[in-house]
């Protein structure tokens, strides 16, 4: 009787190792080889003599079909016999080869299964095993057989439904019998030769054998390099995808100005993107051509779809504009961020396809009124939106979170999250759900990453939509070196472009603290500061003085004004206080200005509320009082050209000059005098609120601060210009060491720029403009200033020598005929320094050295240290709002005012810790800069590869433990970098701090893997797909494009239910079974793009609907699971590295690389 094996009562692999253990010849036919499962039997085929095929084991493998494809074989005509010809055995053969092949390059490694395929590989070559595909007809036959030397039962069979799996030999149910009986045996044997010995059985021993070797469980060490360089491949696909898919037009070329390598692919990333994702961010810093390269994208879209369009910038910057448009013939429209409310939040406004904002850090507030015009334009119009800024963000990440909020949603799902701020969330002992259930959103939407004060996160967000390059990064991967000259140069035209050095040099006035006529020394009396630190500043906290019913009393726009006002709380009061001491440091004309105007403001206040008068409220926008933003002294908001004058304080200006003694009763006379002028004249201009809603501290508040800066001014007397150290060793620089050179001088204040232009001109100083925020045409000025760089001068121009600007004013104009930099006043803000250099250092800059002067006390900066600090721990103190420099008040701030007054080389470079490069611009770098020969090598490395190279001996064991690097990537295309410590603990799942990890030298050797390698990379697996969720059912985020369609296939069917006509039965079939269909499955990618791109170019509903039924039709409109066997994505991991604590037999120049 033949005995059955089940894998319940027992097991077939028992059977095979009692019968075949000693067997001289083995022979398996089976519908399916799993791999990993073969260690099942490798000790029996060990004891094979091999060599030959009648002392080894022959293993058959038939060609299997999956039973979706049977069923459809067996649903089909009559079955004929097929005809393998040579092309179809060619193919058939592959296909064998690529089952083995997807084996390999799937799963999680394991020690268990390296062994295992190294073994088979082994074997395989030692002629121990010998391996045909039987390709004749699909065979689904399993058979074992094994020859044995016993006279009884010299042959014993196993037959039945146990393919060589772990599975099927062991554990899951199955049936078969053995075949004992001599005869029976024979004719197995018998069959097994026939097939064996078809033409058609094909040997692949010598195949299988290499497609180990070369596998990751492959014997020989990868050259760390090698795996770094795949994972670079991977991350830059996009990059790369955007270089295929986009070209320059031809019209860059036509008008003599083609785009430099660096700025060819980052207008191909970001038109990309702006495909793939609807918005992009190009944040280049400055100099770096991101007028040109948005021009070229406008002109890619127009050319690709018909696209038009919408230019949003700084009033300053339409002219530059406009002609850019004009000359590279684009259909659109530049708007003056100014008139964005007017223009954009009518209903009827034009609809354009591609939004351009310039500098769009300065919409950085989503509570203004022009955020929420461009927010609802962008809703309702769905354009393309390209933001250029050069300062991404400044001190708060919701920065950059408000600018992307114009073209994503905030609950849209990114298939990334912030997973430095979930580590600390399950440090608290929460986890996802409790995020959703707090928040209301998903884990992988802007929101969730608005929740992360984490760098890493927001720099893992950024990689979808920032492209940003640096000067020193493109010094370093796109240009050129001269060894002759020792500088990098790229070409321009065919000629070089060499990047200039920048040589910080000091310009030292006098403080005589000793001499009692010394201007500045009575400016910075302790007595003076003093006065500045105690200052209530009562208009600038307005909300402190409110009656306690002020709500209940508040009728109409009252109620608005006061919840202003609560809003702005005390926050306004230290960009106040700071802005007295910026003015101390910047001129001292300037700052009595300003303290005369504080009078006179104060003034005004209190007269209303002595009379009982409505009383004018200034903007409680902080951005008017910062002066990164603004360099006026102005507390209205208007916009620069709805503005034909600033309101007349002509007494103030003139009281700067000589009128220090005027007493509180000329100031108070003077304020009725204003008050009438603003409610006459200027009503419009400001809120007024009763002065009912006040208490009378308010009134005490503001003639205590009036009469505290009276008393500064008396202190200090008039400003004599002609006593004016500071400006007397500018004339110097300006008509002795550079009387011939062209010099841009900057100042943070608009009142300094008019000081100075005044009072040079008094000097004798010729071709000498100003530039602030009240210039009408900026664009003009910088064309006079710098003609070679602008298309020349205009019929009637002339050109500048001196040009003095504000930093506000700088933004996005060429300036590069000029080489010299004066710095009148230093910005706390050092990046600004920086900035103001690089206003000059730009693509066609051709003096080999940009020399960068700067004021500074000659008895040393301490002294401006120390004032700074004061008023930090002052601020702190108050708990008033800093602004935009709190990050530059530090030790650091200060080495760099210390290294300013030493001249110290590359003080004015690029910020070292400015290299938030996009991601896929570093991959790409770190792709191209490789050989062909190493890319070669690098694609051609299969899945689950690893390699393992030392740490550097400097790395910080604390942030960087050995341990273990995986890479993996979703079916959907979503990246995941984890890195796990040598004991599988997390360290970091942020891709751009791993990469960096990453980092390695072409020639970093290799070392054995630890014994733990696999586990560890198993465990990274775990980490990646710990949470995922499945979202099936739902249709995302309201700007998704599964749920447009949705909604407006649905608004369809509504309408043809609402008048249904002849063929409406059929249609809402139709429209069912699609919506149906949105409804439980995603979209595939290639599907959400083309429908994206039709909707946008306004196709019918009609045509919508058949577009959607023909690509349902042809199985690719929705990724279509079995909803019940749904469950999460498993990523595929790509490959692995080893980081190995430093020894001294081991050192490696790694992490440097990038």
């Amino acid at each position: 009787m033949p005995q059955i094996y089940d894998n319940i009562h027992l097991h077939l692999i028992d059977g095979l190792r009692q019968f075949a253990g000693a067997a001289q010849s083995c022979a398996f036919c089976v519908g399916y080889l799993n791999l990993r499962g073969w260690d099942q039997l490798a000790d029996l085929v060990d004891t094979l003599p091999g060599g030959t095929e009648d002392a080894a084991c022959r293993l058959l493998v038939g060609m299997h079909r999956p039973p979706e494809e049977e069923m459809k074989a067996l649903a089909g005509l009559k079955r004929s016999d097929v005809i393998v010809d040579g092309p179809t055995l060619a193919q058939l053969k592959r296909r064998m080869t690529e089952s083995f092949k997807q084996q390999l390059e799937f799963g999680v490694p394991s020690d268990q299964a390296e062994r295992t395929l190294r073994r088979l590989a082994e074997q395989l070559r030692a002629r121990k095993v010998f391996l045909k595909a039987f390709l004749r007809y699909p065979l689904h036959a399993k058979l074992y057989l094994a020859r044995r030397s016993d006279p009884v039962t010299p042959l014993i069979g196993f037959v039945g439904s146990s393919n060589l799996t772990l599975a099927g030999l062991s554990h899951q149910g199955e049936l078969n019998v053995d075949v004992v009986e001599q005869d029976a045996a024979r004719k197995l044997q018998a069959w097994f030769d026939d097939r064996w010995r078809d033409e058609l059985a094909v040997d692949l021993s010598d195949t299988l054998a290499e497609l180990i070797e070369t596998s990751w469980a492959r014997a020989d060490l990868v050259r760390p390099y090698l795996v770094y360089l795949k994972i670079a491949y991977h991350l830059s696909e996009e990059a790369r995808q955007g270089e295929r898919e986009f070209r320059l037009p031809r019209i860059f070329s036509e008008k003599g100005t083609p785009l430099l390598d660096f700025q060819e692919r980052a207008v191909s990333l970001a038109a990309h993107y702006l495909y793939r994702r609807g918005g992009v961010l190009l944040g280049d810093v400055v100099g770096l051509g991101k007028t040109l390269m948005a021009t070229a994208i406008a002109r890619i879209f127009q050319e690709d779809d018909q696209s038009n369009t919408l230019v949003v910038c700084p009033p300053k910057l339409a002219p530059m504009w406009e002609q850019y448009l004009q000359t590279y013939e684009i259909n659109g429209r530049v708007l003056s961020l100014g008139k964005v409310i007017e223009t954009l939040g009518r209903d009827d406004a034009p609809r354009y396809r591609l939004l351009v904002i310039d500098e769009s850090h300065n919409l950085r507030n989503r509570e203004s009124k022009r955020y929420r015009a461009l927010s609802d334009y962008i809703e309702r119009n769905e354009p393309r939106v390209l933001l250029l800024t050069a300062t991404p963000y400044n001190k708060h990440f919701s920065d950059l979170g408000n600018q992307l909020r114009l073209f994503l949603d905030e609950n849209q799902d990114l298939h990334v999250r912030p997973e430095r701020f979930f580590q600390a969330w399950a440090k608290l002992g929460k986890n996802e759900m409790d995020f959703v259930a707090q928040f209301q959103t998903s884990p992988r939407s802007l929101r969730a990453f608005e929740q992360s004060t984490f760098p890493e996160d927001w720099r893992d967000l950024m990689r979808l939509f920032l492209v940003r390059r640096t000067r020193q990064f493109i010094i370093r991967h796109y240009a050129q070196f001269d060894e002759q000259k020792q500088r990098y140069y790229v070409l321009l035209g065919g000629k070089p472009a060499y990047f200039p050095t920048r040589v910080p040099k000091r310009l030292a006035f006098t403080i005589a603290e000793d001499d009692p006529t010394d201007q500045y020394a009575r400016l910075l009396r302790e007595d003076v500061v003093q006065v500045i630190e105690s200052l209530a500043l009562p208009r600038y906290g307005m909300a402190q003085y409110l009656v306690a019913d002020a709500d209940r009393r508040a009728k109409g726009d009252e109620k608005r004004i006061l919840d202003n006002l609560n809003r702005a709380g005390r926050r306004l009061i230290g960009f106040c206080r700071t802005n007295l001491f910026k003015r101390l440091e910047s001129s001292g004309s300037s700052f009595l200005l300003s303290v005369h105007r504080h009078i006179l403001r104060n003034l005004v206040a209190l007269h209303a509320l002595e009379k009982g008068l409505p009383v004018p409220i200034g903007t409680q926008d902080a951005a008017l009082l910062d002066t990164a933003v603004s360099d006026a002294d102005e507390e209205f908001a208007v916009a620069e050209e709805d503005v034909a004058a600033p309101l007349d304080e002509s007494a103030a200006e003139s009281a700067a000059a000589g009128a220090a003694q005027d007493s509180l009763a000329a100031f108070k006379a003077r304020a009725a005098a204003v008050y009438e002028t603003y409610a006459q004249q200027f009503h419009d201009r400001f809120d007024w609120l009763a002065a009912k809603f006040f208490r009378p501290e308010l009134r005490q508040a503001l003639e205590a601060d009036a009469t505290a800066l009276l008393g500064i001014l008396a202190r200090i007397g008039a400003w004599d210009p002609k006593r004016d150290t500071k400006l007397e060793e500018l004339t110097k620089l300006l008509t002795t060491q550079h009387a011939r050179d062209k010099v841009l001088i900057f100042t943070q204040f608009a009142d300094t720029a008019q000081y100075l232009q005044r009072e040079l001109s008094r000097r004798g100083v010729r071709d000498l403009e100003v530039v602030t925020n009240q210039t009408g045409d900026p664009v003009a000025l910088a064309r006079r200033f710098s003609p070679n760089s602008n298309g020349g001068l205009r019929t009637g121009e002339q050109e500048l020598r001196i040009l003095i600007a504000t930093d506000v004013l700088a933004e996005g104009q060429n300036l590069q005929d000029a080489h010299i930099i004066v710095n009148y006043d230093l910005p706390w803000a050092i990046i600004r320094l920086i900035q103001r250099a690089g206003r000059v250092d730009r693509i066609g800059q051709q003096h080999d050295t940009i020399l960068v002067y700067s004021f500074l006390p000659a008895d040393g900066v301490e002294r401006i240290i120390r004032l700074r600090q004061r008023l930090f721990r002052r601020l702190q103190q108050n708990q008033e709002v800093i602004g935009t420099d709190e990050t530059f008040f530090g030790e650091e701030a200060a080495g760099k005012l210390r290294d300013l007054y030493t001249e110290k080389a590359g003080t004015l470079d690029d910020d070292p810790s400015d290299e938030d490069i996009d991601m896929a611009s570093l991959a790409l770098q770190v792709w191209k800069s490789a050989s062909a020969a190493d890319q070669k090598e690098a694609v051609a490395l299969p899945p689950i590869v690893s390699a393992t190279r030392a740490l550097p001996e400097t790395a910080d064991p604390a942030q960087h433990p050995p341990g273990v690097i995986t890479y993996l990537r979703y079916p959907d295309g979503t990246d995941a970098l984890v890195r796990v410590d040598e004991r599988g603990a997390l360290v970091s799942q942020s891709i751009s701090a791993i990469f960096g990890a990453a980092a390695c030298a072409p020639d970093e050797p290799p070392l054995e893997r630890a014994e733990n390698h696999h586990a560890l990379v198993a465990r990274c697996a775990e980490l990646a797909t710990e949470e995922q969720t499945v979202l099936g059912g739902q249709l995302g985020s309201l700007r998704s494009v599964r749920r447009k369609l949705y909604e407006r296939l649905k608004r369809y069917r509504e309408q043809l239910q609402a008048k249904p006509t002849l063929f409406a039965p059929e249609t809402l079939e139709q429209l069912n079974s699609v919506l149906d269909l949105l409804w439980k499955f995603p979209l595939r990618r290639a599907a959400q793009d083309a429908i994206s791109r039709q909707m946008r170019l306004g196709i019918t509903d009609e045509a919508l609907l058949e577009l959607v039924l023909r690509r349902a039709a042809d199985e690719n409109l929705c990724e279509v699971t079995a909803e019940e066997t749904q469950a999460p994505a498993e990523p595929r991991i790509i490959c692995s590295m080893g980081l190995a604590a430093a020894s001294p037999m081991a050192t490696t120049t790694g992490d440097d690389m990038q």
